[in-house]
């Protein structure tokens, strides 16, 4: 898995829109990238819909929000549709992106991890764990400069 200090690689991906994100444009802004192991799914449906809940205030405060499973852009846009994401989800089907991250499990899908990546593409930040609260927790205190 990515560390503190490394840089995060860019990558391409099909999004729920039909779109492609090019990570890389997003250099020179802070960026939440949460990886997430299944849409539609209880867990990842708090995590998306806490992120959307809070997005207006990320946004704000310059703050892009991209979200990352291993599942098809079919699924990603019923998951988007359902949750009412105003953020992009890249399907990572072939699971490249998962593995560069180093956060593809054992079961083939993504482990419930996020990277704060700061304007130069450096990993500021990263919180792991299957409980999807402390994610958008994490970000929220970030933002408002509060501590853990």
């Amino acid at each position: 898995m990515l560390k503190v200090g490394a840089v995060a690689p860019t990558f391409s991906g099909p999004t729920a829109d039909g779109s492609t994100l090019d990570f890389g444009a997003l250099r020179g802004r802070p960026v939440v990238l949460y990886f997430y192991p299944k849409a539609n799914t209880t867990g990842c449906t708090l995590e998306a819909r806490g992120f959307a809940e809070n997005y207006p205030e990320l946004s704000k405060a310059g703050i892009a929000v991209v979200g990352v499973s291993v599942d098809s852009v079919e699924d990603q846009k019923s998951f988007s549709d359902k949750c009412g994401l105003p953020f992009p989800l890249v399907a990572d089907h072939d699971k490249a992106i998962a593995r560069q991250y180093g956060v593809l499990g054992l079961l083939g899908m993504a482990k419930r991890v996020t990277f704060f990546i700061g304007p130069d593409g450096h990993v500021e930040e990263v919180v792991e764990g299957m409980l999807p609260g402390p994610h958008v927790r994490r970000a929220l205190e970030r933002v408002r400069g509060t501590s853990a």
